[in-house]
């Protein structure tokens, strides 16, 4: 099976499937599968060659969600995000902060959502049956996006001084926010406080990202979170039957491979495994069959996760073969590059007098390339690039040598603390570009791009 994503058609293609979208007041994706419908209804017998697959999801159908449009020119995104949600099935109410209906309108925000929008505290219409406490108990889940530095300083000290900000405070509902500021603002000890005080009080957060700001030369942490994203750490949050990857297999290597020198000692790295475990268990909760080969760590595995221990890469490699096929396939671990090619049968033994022995060393099996080049190859392959000098460089030559889609790419020097710390500043190298993320902690690493391994997997299939 084929997939199709639309950033990837040509450019007047796509220029004129967003023009038809618009006329119906559909999003692209929904264009899409009606175009392919209706060819459909118009062959009057599929060959094998010719056959179709339409993914139609209803993963949030009868959810209700109160969004909370902040101020921002990220407020546009949230036009989007209501469509993708209606597409999901889900009822979004909206509600405009004052500075957010500088950014997008209270007419173009209630078209999208088909529902009243509220703006106002102290609304006559609204407050007669105290509306604000109402608003904050209907909804299964309240989000915020996009979440500015001035909401979030209200969230954590508690004011309640319009309408937003009252909801949240009166709420009993979970809250996940998607941040969006300045990249200063983001960094500030003020707001860093704030959102640690936030996470304290269970606030679920989906970004922001790294890029380019809308300010002229202004760039960092700080965009808000994709639509995409956003829907599926709305999906992981509530949905009932039918998660974001309810159905799809991942495959998963996590952890260091052990090579033995003797029936004592071995060749290894510094790999935890904490970063693949965690991503393991995010995938879970998104819905995903996760099959984990691991190899030696100490950690716990992670939970509703099946768990594969091995020692030596060839062990992995054959684990991982066995595996396949699968929607998709996670390589994270640190596997030996060499293994010594006369592995001695009896413990080495000191000898006075007596050179040290020599190692003769031969390469191990490429894990990552065999699955990106396999005939079983996952529709989606993702492999970390773990170096300590030209990060980006090394890791484009790895998605372009192993045949992979995306590389995971972070630095491991001894300053960093990265490999067997609990925390990771990674970006993503793809053919299209490069996506920086910020510094975070390795679940909060796990959970957003769980969150992009989902996204990526809900495209359209033909």
């Amino acid at each position: 099976m084929a997939s199709i994503t639309i950033r990837n058609l040509d450019v007047s293609i796509k220029e004129k499937l967003r023009l038809r979208a618009a006329a119906h007041g559909r999003s692209m994706e929904e264009e899409v599968r009606l175009i392919l419908g209706e060819l459909g209804n118009a062959i009057p017998m599929a060959t094998p060659a010719m056959s179709t697959t339409i993914r139609a999801s209803g993963s949030l159908s009868g959810r209700r969600i109160l969004l909370i449009i902040g101020a921002g020119i990220a407020a546009y995104k949230c036009l989007d995000l209501i469509r993708r949600l209606r597409e999901r099935g889900a009822q979004v109410r909206p509600v405009l902060t004052k500075a957010a209906e500088e950014f997008v309108t209270p007419l173009a925000v209630g078209a999208l959502a088909a529902d009243k929008v509220f703006t106002e505290l102290f609304s006559r219409e609204d407050e007669h049956d105290v509306g604000h406490i109402r608003l904050s108990r209907e909804a299964d889940l309240i989000v915020v996006a996009p979440a500015t530095a001035d909401l979030m300083a209200k969230m954590a000290s508690g004011l309640a001084n319009d309408l937003a900000s009252a909801i949240l405070l009166a709420t009993d509902k979970r809250v996940l926010i998607a941040p969006a500021m300045n990249p200063r603002m983001w960094n500030h000890p003020a707001t860093r406080r704030n959102r640690a005080m936030l996470q304290k009080d269970g606030i679920r957060f989906v970004g922001p990202n790294k890029g380019e700001m809308a300010e002229s030369g202004e760039s960092g942490d700080g965009r808000m979170a994709e639509p995409l994203e956003i829907v599926a750490a709305i999906e992981g949050l509530l949905a009932r039957r039918q998660k974001p990857l309810a159905g799809k297999t991942i495959v998963m290597t996590s952890g260091p491979t052990h090579e033995p020198i003797d029936p004592v000692r071995y060749i290894a790295n510094r790999s935890s495994g904490k970063q693949g475990h965690a991503i393991a268990a995010a995938l879970a909760r998104l819905g995903a069959t996760v099959r984990l080969v691991s190899g030696p760590v100490t950690i716990p595995d992670p939970e509703d996760v099946t768990v594969i221990h091995v020692s030596t890469a060839r062990e992995m490699r054959d684990a991982v073969e066995q595996l396949l096929p699968a929607d998709a396939a996670i390589m994270v671990a640190a596997v030996a590059d060499w293994r010594t090619a006369n592995e001695a049968g009896e413990k080495i033994k000191k000898k006075p007098g007596e050179k040290a022995p020599a190692l003769q060393m031969i390469e191990n099996p490429d894990i990552l390339a065999g699955v990106g080049h396999s005939k079983s190859r996952p529709r989606l392959v993702v492999g970390f690039a773990a170096e300590t000098q030209d990060l980006l460089a090394n890791a484009k030559r790895k998605l372009d040598k192993k045949a992979a889609d995306w590389i995971v790419a972070n630095d491991v020097s001894h300053a960093t603390g990265v490999m067997g710390g609990d925390r990771n500043a990674v970006r993503i190298v793809t053919r299209l570009g490069v996506e920086e993320w910020p510094d975070m902690s390795k679940e909060e690493v796990a959970e957003r791009l769980a969150a992009k391994i989902a996204a990526a997997l809900q495209t359209v299939e033909v």
